[in-house]
Formats: structure tokens, C-alpha cells, sequence
């Protein structure tokens, strides 16, 4: 929302802050695409011609989608920012800007602010913002530009939102007047349920060999640990896949011909994933069952070379604070023990402090007191 135009009365004119957020995700997941999907629905540029009746022109900005530089700087997204106006609008801006090449990234910037205001910029996507976290660990250059968007926000009313992969949360955490300006969705793959197998379903009509293969439980489930839920894995497996039916001469998709996809991608997922939302959380799932009732999937996934190994259990540790673990089409390890909760385990996990720990075992009498 801007409020602008002149001082009425005794009061002056003022502009209030953009909204600002962020959109954070496993690589893959389809951020960016959705997001200029949804954008391609609202007309980028409106001209205006006449306002309360009286001749009035103006090309007003709905939305520009820049990335965040590789080398963080603000000279570089300043020229980003520019040479999009120019791509949405047929100006000239960059054209001008690059005939002084001395011009300082201050001057930049006051160059891209009044671009915004001239053009009533609405919502400006910063997308692959984790690059300024790359650059931040390797030589500090980070400050800068997250000074210059602040600031873009401030003078301009020009929202923006921030899209990239969790590693942003990093900075964004880091800098406490970004706190409040990157909240937004932590996305992550899909669950084994309904909605990968119905996005499964779509892709798999597209079979390009002599001999279609059926969509059994035991392919999906492959798929999916292999892929781990993610959109843009799972149509690669299936893509390379099929060139391997047909380079193999087998012109049909089966376990070994995924295995073999798998390897040659050299796709490899993380074991844990930073916080958030199932992207399958978005549609009412009511009727979707997942799928857990098919048998192991032995043979080519053992031992493979590659590094590609056998799926391995999850058995283990608790996950880490801030983290949840990524899930298989069927759940593997033991089963959690159930404990009593007097033991001292279950009494450790409760604890915040060494004082609430002796608290709790002063309570069920299991303090030993030594007489020294």
C-alpha cells in the first residue's frame, strides 16, 4: 500500500512501508516457476491515460522478478533491477546508466529508488537470495546489499519478497531487522500420499517407448525414495529413465532401468531438512492414503556404484533442533521403544536445566543423598 501526492493542508505527504516476506524451499520444488505463474496472472505494466477525467499518463509497474547477484553486490543488483524495468517497459534506463561507468553503486541505488517511484513499483522478487549467504561466508560483502533493499523499502513502498533455498534463513536470522521483514513459507517435498501419486499419474502418460509400463506400487515407491518427494527429481528420474529403455534396447520402464537412471543423475538427498510446510499440506488430501504396504526394494539398490547406495534406515538419534527428517514411501527402522515415564531417559528429554533435572528426580525419589 502508497499513500503519496503532494502536502495538503498543514500535514506533509507520507509513504508507508512495503510489505516484505520470503518464500524458502528445497531446491527443486518449483519456487520460482510457480511464482512468475502466478505473477503472468496479473498484468505487469498498466498504462494509465486519464485519472478523475482529465488527461493523465503514467506506466505503472505491477511486478518485477530479479535474481540476487552472484557477487552480492548492490552495483550489480541495481543493474539487475534496471535492465528488468527496461525489459517490462521498452526504456532505456540501463542504456543511460551504463555510459558513466564511474557511476558509484550510491548513485545506483538513488537511481533505482527513483525508478520505483516514478513507476510506482508494487512488488519487486529477489529470487536465489542465498547467493548473498555464499558471498557472505566467503568475503563479507553481504551488509551492503541488505542495507540498499531496507532502504528500498523504506523510501520507495516497493514490497519485496525474498525466494531461495533455506540457507538464506541463515542471514536472515542473523540480522535482526530482517527478522521481521523475511517471514514467510518454509516449503518442503512432497509426502509419499495422494498428491505424488497423482502428479506421478500425470507424468507418467508421457511415455515415449514401444512398450508402456504400468504405474505399480513398487515403481512409485522407488521413485519417490530416490527422488525424495521433489517435483523436479522425479521428472528427471523418469525422463533419463526412459532413455535408458531405449538405449538399452529394453524400450520399457522397470526397476533396473530407474536404478540405472538414478545413478547416472547422481542424485543425492539430505538425510534431514530444515523446517516447514509439505507442499502436500496445501491441498485437502481427505481420501489420500499413502503408500507403505509394498515390500523392499532389493537387488540393483544394494551395493551399486556411483555412490549410490542402498536406502538406509532412519533409525537412529532424534532429529535436530530446527530440522525434520526426510521421508520414505515406506517408513523404515525400528518402531520407537515406549519408555517408561520414570526413566531416566524420558526424564532427561524434559529437562531445560541440571536444576530441573534433580527437580524431577527429587520427585520420584530417586535422588541417592552421600554423606561425605
Amino acid at each position: 500500500m502508497r499513500i503519496s501526492g503532494g502536502t495538503r493542508g498543514n500535514g506533509p505527504s507520507f509513504a508507508t512501508q512495503g510489505e516484505s516476506g520470503s518464500i524458502l524451499g528445497v531446491p527443486g520444488i518449483g519456487k520460482t516457476s510457480t511464482i512468475r505463474r502466478c505473477l503472468d496472472l496479473i498484468p505487469q505494466v498498466i498504462i494509465h491515460t486519464k485519472y478523475n477525467g482529465r488527461p493523465f499518463y503514467e506506466k505503472q509497474i505491477t511486478h518485477l522478478v530479479v535474481e540476487c547477484p552472484s557477487d552480492c553486490s548492490v552495483k550489480t543488483l541495481a543493474f539487475n533491477i534496471i535492465e528488468a524495468v527496461d525489459r517490462a517497459m521498452g526504456s532505456q534506463y540501463y542504456e543511460a546508466s551504463t555510459r558513466i561507468r564511474s557511476t558509484s553503486a550510491s548513485a545506483l541505488a538513488t537511481q533505482v529508488k527513483i525508478i520505483c517511484l516514478n513507476h510506482h513499483i508494487g512488488l519487486l522478487v529477489i529470487d536465489e537470495i542465498q547467493n548473498a549467504v555464499a558471498t557472505a561466508q566467503r568475503n563479507k560483502q553481504v551488509k551492503p546489499l541488505v542495507k540498499f533493499l531496507v532502504e528500498l523499502t523504506n523510501d520507495t513502498s516497493t514490497s519485496i519478497y525474498f525466494v531461495g533455498t533455506p540457507m538464506a534463513e541463515e542471514l536472515f536470522i542473523s540480522q535482526e531487522h530482517l527478522k521481521r521483514r523475511t517471514r514467510g513459507l518454509r516449503l518442503l517435498p512432497l509426502k509419499p500420499g495422494g498428491l505424488y501419486r497423482d502428479f506421478l499419474k500425470i507424468i507418467w502418460a508421457y511415455q515415449f517407448t514401444r512398450k508402456r509400463a504400468g504405474l505399480t506400487d513398487r515403481l512409485a515407491n522407488l521413485i519417490y525414495d530416490y527422488s525424495g518427494g521433489i517435483p523436479a527429481y522425479i521428472c528427471k528420474i523418469f525422463q533419463e529413465a526412459q532413455v535408458q529403455a531405449i538405449l538399452t534396447g529394453k524400450e520399457i520402464i522397470d526397476e533396473p532401468v530407474i536404478m540405472r537412471a538414478v545413478r547416472l543423475l547422481s542424485i543425492e538427498i539430505p538425510k534431514k531438512y530444515a523446517k516447514g510446510s509439505y507442499i502436500s499440506d496445501f491441498t485437502d488430501e481427505a481420501g489420500y492414503e499413502p503408500v507403505d504396504d509394498v515390500e523392499e526394494v532389493k537387488g540393483p539398490a544394494e551395493g551399486m556404484n556411483g555412490g549410490i547406495k542402498a536406502i538406509a534406515d532412519t533409525d537412529g538419534p532424534e532429529a535436530l533442533e530446527g530440522t525434520v527428517p526426510r521421508l520414505y514411501a515406506k517408513p523404515r527402522g525400528r518402531k520407537k521403544a515406549q519408555r517408561d515415564p520414570m526413566d531416566l531417559l524420558e526424564l532427561l528429554k524434559l529437562a531445560r536445566s541440571p536444576e530441573a533435572m534433580m527437580s524431577a528426580l527429587d520427585k520420584y525419589n530417586m535422588l541417592e543423598v552421600v554423606k561425605c
